[in-house]
């Protein structure tokens, strides 16, 4: 029998380990951002064009390379970072593996120059496919510039599986984030088809976390800091009025890294229990600083979980020091700079004793004496009313006309407002509301029981889909505009919608980086509706990433649709419930919700039947 074992060719191992390390744009600029703040770099770029697909390029001013360093950088295996295999248990470094540079030259078009604090010229490498094709002399600044191009060129079945731009561009912005939040020491610029996304300067934690997600969330974080000998921890908590419906605003650093870490996640969210909405998620930002013998990185390619020796101590200390947090941010006062110091006490009144006031009251008072009170300068005097004869002038002089008296219309003190619109006349009542969630109705061959909530939501959706596509919807003008803030990664996905949201009856007044303002808002929602409203819709669409223009216009649909709807507890008179039954029948798919879930039962008379046999 024949020997079947062989090596590898160097290209397709490292093709196989590009599999491991590169598995979209997004991990290509994860690789370059660690080695450049591997590099000591206070400064780094990023330009990409096509969300990646067709240029990546990472600039910094780091420690640069030597020629021979350059050459070797592309070797498998090959690594600054470690050099034996005791350093595994003690790694301070990010990229120690060695095959990033690797595996991005085996898939696309790789072109590098840098430069180091001695050199006098620095050194341009072009590689494509593994291969050199280029090598020599260059000018360029102390630093890196490392440029791919054509990613999976050489891979079409690879690039076939990459999503839309859009879709990538959002992995790309939650590498960068995830990245800069690690680092606030380091100022980044992020730039995609040459417009800036972020430009984020040197600062602190605080800082970088709201030049990240927008002025308003400093307002939001509670500081929670922690001193053990097993973990540092530090970072910041969001306060629980202001949990979101998504998971976006959550991550955890180990000693500078970003990981995933589902039981550490479980202790935050026990710190918040009974605080939260129902479907809420808090927000958090937590820096733990960990020996690095007691943890282990190198248990998942994309270094993004980590194997802690003591979980169950670090689970209760993460989860107590969340708690003091919260607890101190509830006692303690929050400065307020815009408030006013007129309306504050004067020190000098602080251990004043307050003093009864006196009540004095003159027994002998007549308002229809003119003189009454002249002599008591300190009783108040009311002057008498003069000419009182005078506002009755004239009526006995007209003769009272009763059919002008019948005429008169007062207003009536009797609420009359409802969620549809009630014709004069009462009808007759053939529904009513079950547990404040189902309408039940009679029908010929039994019972009709409809779930409210997704009876409306699917009236909404067909109505909403008629506003985006075929005609714009009426839109309820606010008296005062209403300022929204949300992060830049957000506002770029409400610029996106900005006009499916028009064709719903939403008016924006301005579209900013940070913040947007709206004049105009759909009938059916209240103002204080549209924050949670707009979250909602922004949390649907990032979760559920629509490739295509339908696919957002049902998605936009679905999203405004179910935060508009009657909600399941919601009292519902005999108008409204009549007005669910008929609008829902005259829908195009009245039997199911725009998620594909029942709307309605019917409960026949031949079931009933059998129930009582």
């Amino acid at each position: 029998m024949s020997d079947i074992i062989q090596l590898l060719p160097d290209h397709v191992a490292n093709q196989i380990a590009a599999g491991e390390v590169v598995q979209r744009p997004a991990s290509v600029i994860k690789e370059l951002l660690e080695n450049a703040i591997d590099a000591q770099a206070t400064r780094i770029q990023v330009v990409i064009k096509d969300a990646g697909k067709t240029q990546i390029q990472v600039v910094d001013n780091g420690l640069g390379m030597s020629l021979t360093d350059a050459r070797m950088s592309f070797e498998r295996h090959a690594t600054s970072k470690i050099k034996s295999a005791e350093d595994l248990f003690s790694l301070t470094t990010k990229g120690f593996r060695g095959e990033a540079l690797a595996s991005i030259a085996a898939i696309a078009h790789v072109e590098l120059k840098t430069k180091d604090k001695e050199s006098e010229v620095g050194t341009f490498i072009k590689i494509e496919g593994s291969e050199v094709t280029s090598q020599e002399a260059c000018v360029t600044p102390q630093g890196t510039s490392i440029s791919v191009k054509n990613l999976f060129y050489n891979i079409p079945a690879r690039r076939n599986f990459l999503k839309s731009d859009a879709v990538e561009t959002r992995h790309i912005i939650d590498e960068f984030q995830r990245v800069a939040l690690a680092h606030p020491q380091i100022a980044f610029d992020l730039f995609h088809n040459g417009s800036e996304l972020f430009k984020l300067p040197e600062t602190n934690f605080r800082q970088r976390i709201t030049n990240i997600f927008g002025g308003k969330t400093n307002e939001k974080l509670v500081p929670v800091t922690e001193e053990t000998e097993l973990v540092e921890i530090s970072g910041f908590v969001g306060k629980p009025e202001f949990a979101k419906k998504s998971r976006g605003e959550q991550f955890f650093f180990v000693n500078t890294r970003f990981i995933k870490s589902p039981y550490l996640n479980h202790a935050v969210t026990a710190a918040f229990d009974g605080l939260l909405k129902e479907k809420s998620y808090p927000s958090y930002f937590l820096y733990l600083k960990v020996d690095p013998r007691s943890i282990d990185i190198n248990i998942h390619p994309t270094k993004t979980e980590i194997k802690f020796d003591d979980e169950h101590a670090l689970y209760a200390i993460l989860r107590s020091a969340i708690k003091h947090s919260l607890g101190q941010f509830n006692v303690a006062p929050v400065l307020d700079f815009e408030r006013d110091a007129n309306l504050d006490t004067p020190y000098n009144y602080k251990n004043k004793e307050a003093s009864v006031p006196g009540v004095e009251v003159d027994r002998n008072f007549n308002p229809f004496q003119e003189d009454s009170g002249r002599n008591n300068p300190g009783v108040f005097k009311k002057e008498p009313a003069a000419r009182w004869e005078s506002l009755y002038s004239g009526m006995q002089d007209e003769p009272v006309n009763k059919e002008e008296i019948n005429q008169i219309e007062f207003e009536s003190e009797e609420v009359t407002g409802s969620l549809f619109d009630s014709s004069e006349a009462e009808p007759e009542k053939s529904t009513f509301q079950l547990q404040k969630k189902y309408i039940v109705s009679t029908l010929k061959s039994g019972i009709l029981v409809i779930d409210q909530h997704r009876a409306h939501t699917r009236i909404l959706y067909e109505e909403l889909l008629k506003n985006i596509t075929v005609s714009a919807a009426v839109s309820q003008q606010l008296l005062f505009p209403l300022k929204l803030q949300f992060s830049s990664h957000e506002m770029e996905m409400l610029g996106e919608i900005k006009e499916s949201l028009e064709q719903t009856g939403f008016v924006f007044s301005s579209l900013e980086r940070d913040s947007v303002e709206i004049s105009g808002i759909p009938p059916l929602i209240s103002e204080s509706e549209v924050e949670m409203l707009l979250e909602q819709l922004l949390s649907d669409l990032e979760n559920e990433v629509p490739d295509n223009g339908f696919s957002q216009t049902d998605l936009l649909a679905r999203s405004l649709a179910k935060g508009m709807a009657v909600k399941s507890g919601m009292l519902l008179n005999n108008t409204e419930q009549q007005h669910i039954v008929n609008r829902l029948f005259a829908c195009k798919e009245p039997s199911l919700s725009p998620s594909n879930r029942s709307v309605f039962v019917t409960l026949t008379v031949d079931e009933l039947d059998k129930k009582f046999m």
